[in-house]
């Protein structure tokens, strides 16, 4: 009996010692485990997609000891839990589902999938991580409002730009040919989306006619292009007249063309051709062609005042020629360089001798009156016997005459 007594106690000390070794292993497993899982943190990154295009969502954990991963949309309902879809929605696929990874796509991203997405990892406590999904709104192409054609020169007309559904809110720029000038803009928010508008004032002249504005919108979802409308102008504008002639100085003999150039729109054709304010003369010697009036050969009977004109509906102008044929025999010749230069030899040693006369005749004279000044005055005892022999000499000196030149 004593010795049963003594089996057991020994079978139950060993038995509260495996026990108590259990415990132990079984608390140091718990502990790391929560070790472990306070490491774990989930890792995402926010996105930035065009509307329209694909957006790809990852979440990764460096450290996971098998724990679940869900990515969740912003209105809080599960997408994805691990590998198993939990929303119907034909434009989201599972792209990666590991222990360490979750990546879902959402293709066809429109504005309304913008917002905070929610990556969870499931331990005690579950910890989660955001990303904001960022979709920019495209523009569209811009439209130009306000012009008609075509436009009567003076006019004052103002040329809009309009485009739609951008967000962020988009640059419109305008062009005047290749030319960047300033416009007005106003922008208009509509939902999440932008309208924005640019005007132009123009004060319309004829050098506008045929000029293209060009309405262009710049926008971060525009990478590699940029959207644009352009519109050109026609302006309807009384004629003006000018005439072109071949020979500056026409001959008898020669041949000359003289050319009507109008400039109007519309086209002011044809064109009128009138001499001294009558019909032309002699048509078999003068040729009228379209725009052009053509001498075939001069003489002076063609001498005349000749006028161009042109007319459209808005108005009537003209230019005129006036015609002067020469005679090439009557022409002066070319200058005789050799008697030009013996005129001007004569006329230079001509006035070198008048010089050398000229200086000769002043010294002769002025050496006399030095000789006769005050004649007899010398030879006084006295200034006033001086003065008296001086004075007493004025009838020689009338006989001298002093000239200065």
């Amino acid at each position: 009996m004593m010795v049963k007594q003594h089996m057991l106690f020994t079978l139950c000390s060993i038995c509260g010692i495996v026990l108590k070794d259990i415990l132990a292993v079984s608390v140091a497993a718990t502990k790391n485990k929560v070790r472990g899982a306070q490491g774990q943190f989930p890792i995402v990154q926010n996105m930035t997609v065009t509307e329209g295009g694909i957006a790809n969502l990852t979440c990764r954990v460096e450290h996971n000891d098998n724990t679940s991963l869900q990515w969740s949309n912003p209105a809080q309902q599960t997408l994805f839990f691990g590998d198993k879809k939990a929303l119907r929605d034909n434009r989201i696929e599972l792209v990666r589902a590991t222990s360490q990874e979750l990546t879902i796509s959402i293709s066809e991203v429109t504005l309304t999938d913008e917002g905070m997405y929610t990556c969870s990892l499931f331990t005690m406590p579950v910890k989660t991580a955001k990303a904001f999904l960022t979709v920019l709104g495209v523009p569209k192409k811009p439209e130009i409002n306000g012009l008609t054609k075509p436009v009567m020169e003076g006019d004052q007309i103002t040329l809009t730009c309009v485009t739609s559904g951008s967000k962020p809110a988009a640059d419109v720029r305008w062009f005047k040919n290749e030319r960047e000038i300033k416009g007005a803009k106003e922008v208009n928010a509509s939902g999440k989306t932008f309208t924005v508008k640019s005007s132009l004032q123009l004060q319309v002249n004829r050098h506008d006619d045929g000029v293209a504005y060009t309405c262009r919108v710049d926008h971060v979802a525009l990478t590699a292009t940029h959207e644009e409308t352009t519109q050109v102008l026609e302006v309807h504008y009384a004629p003006y007249v000018e005439i072109k002639h071949s020979i500056p100085a026409p001959l008898e003999g020669q041949y000359l063309k003289l050319e009507c150039v109008p400039h109007g729109n519309p086209s002011p054709d044809p064109v009128l051709w009138t001499k001294d304010g009558g019909e032309l003369p002699d048509l078999d010697r003068v040729i009228v062609e379209g725009r052009e009036l053509t001498f075939m050969a001069l003489n002076k009977t063609d001498n005349g005042t000749y006028r161009c004109e042109a007319t459209n509906h808005l108005g009537t102008s003209h230019a005129e020629y006036k015609l002067v044929v020469k005679d090439p025999n009557a022409l002066p010749g070319p200058p005789d360089h050799a008697l030009i230069g013996g005129i001007v030899a004569v006329v230079v040693f001509a006035t070198l001798c008048l010089i050398i006369v000229l200086g000769r005749y002043l010294a002769r004279h002025k050496g006399t009156y030095l000789t006769n000044e005050a004649k007899g005055a010398d030879d006084a005892p006295d200034a006033d016997t001086a003065i008296i022999n001086a004075d007493g000499n004025h009838a020689h000196a009338e006989e001298k005459k002093e000239y200065f030149i």
